[in-house]
């Protein structure tokens, strides 16, 4: 049984649409509005994954639940420097502190049905910071430390916990973004090729495996590698 975030677009409606077809045998997509899905097997539920009570009620009704997928991910564009700083702050809450919330919410569910899996969606973004993306970047640079934390903790409960890494993706955020972009499909389709083998961390696309690679060069010119 999966849950996903942000499931009513882009990559968590197709992480809906592929664990279904895949034949998970029920799928809870997660969103603000909580309607329900015209699929077979697939069952719309309300979550604004900031809200820590909702998380915990959540929890103690989805109790079969045994892959959590954190796709809820804002991004608002903000400076570090001279951005709003609520705006800042309303990214860290969801990018961060809402997937940190929901694994906490779901551990114990997660290790009463074996152990399962969390699945995080990053970014390539984990690894520069761009002109307009700064405040995003450091969020995403956080939930992929958190992420390691996660996989160390829950290691001793038998929770798998990846970490999926991809740049511009042909949906929600990366429309209309100039460049090469990846498919949702293929977004997807490697996260859970990587989630049946056992994988800790997938990078989808040459980006950001190039992104990873050159994490000893100094920022500016990792980013002016891409320009």
């Amino acid at each position: 049984m999966a849950l996903v975030t942000g499931s009513n677009r882009g990559i968590g409606a197709e992480f809906v649409r592929q664990l279904h077809a895949r034949g998970a045998a029920k799928v809870y997509a997660a969103s603000r509005g909580g309607a329900d899905a015209a699929i077979a097997g697939v069952q719309g539920v309300t979550l604004d994954v900031t809200d820590e009570r909702q998380a915990a009620r959540l929890a103690a009704e989805l109790t079969d639940v045994d892959l959590l997928v954190n796709n809820a991910g804002i991004a608002t564009g903000a400076s570090l420097v001279t951005g709003d700083f609520a705006e800042i702050r309303r990214e860290f809450e969801t990018n961060v502190f809402g997937s940190l919330s929901l694994t906490r919410a779901f551990a114990r569910n997660l290790a009463s049905n074996g152990g399962g899996a969390v699945l995080n969606v990053l970014s390539a973004a984990t690894w520069f910071a761009a002109p307009g993306a700064t405040a995003y970047a450091a969020t995403k640079a956080a939930a992929w430390s958190m992420t390691d934390g996660l996989r160390v903790e829950l290691a001793s409960q038998r929770t798998q916990v990846l970490g999926l890494h991809m740049a511009v993706v042909d949906a929600g955020m990366g429309v209309d973004a100039q460049g090469p972009k990846v498919s949702v499909d293929a977004v997807v389709s490697h996260a859970l090729d990587g989630l049946e083998a056992g994988a800790a961390e997938v990078l989808v696309d040459d980006v950001s495996r190039q992104l990873k690679s050159n994490l000893h060069q100094d920022p500016i010119e990792r980013y002016a590698g891409l320009i």
